[in-house]
């Protein structure tokens, strides 16, 4: 079952990286989707089934949507300091702790987290995540958890765990 999650993910991202629905290139793409298959299903997907929930996409399109939306708000809040004639900011590190239990959700917060502009992540240990951020808006630690993960870390936990 790993093999077919692996091949169909394959085959898709073929489809989207050349966007041509010839003969030609779907049977190359199948090819290589195959040979990817091969190669690397066992390293993927221990719960293939969960992967074939509609649900799971469903969440997935909506976490999609929020990140795109914070993406282009932080893009406009970085640009507003870098543009700003006294550069307000205010940078520090702060520590989120994390209720996601699987490896694979924390580093897509995580990675969501560094993507968003203003924000990196340093580090994850255990459940803990350090992450750089420009302007530090609060000494709270659960207002400013809040503010870093946004809704990231609901919407993950309803597709990726």
């Amino acid at each position: 079952m790993r093999y077919v999650a692996v091949f169909i993910l394959s085959m898709i991202f073929w489809i989207l990286i050349t966007f041509r629905f010839t003969v030609g290139n779907l049977a190359a793409g199948a090819v290589a989707s195959a040979i990817t298959a091969a190669i690397f299903s066992r390293y993927y997907f221990h719960n293939v089934y969960k992967l074939l929930q509609p649900r799971r996409w469903l969440w997935f399109i909506v976490y999609l949507t929020t990140f795109i939306w914070a993406c282009l708000k932080a893009n406009f809040d970085v640009a507003y300091r870098v543009l700003h004639p006294s550069m307000p900011i205010r940078p520090g590190i702060v520590k989120v702790k994390t209720t996601l239990r699987s490896e694979f959700a924390r580093m897509l917060l995580a990675n969501s987290i560094t993507m968003t502009p203003g924000t990196i992540t340093v580090d994850i240990i255990g459940d803990e995540i350090y992450i750089h951020w420009i302007y530090i808006r609060s000494e709270d630690p659960a207002l400013y958890t809040r503010m870093v993960t946004g809704r990231f870390e609901e919407y993950i936990k309803k597709f990726a765990e």
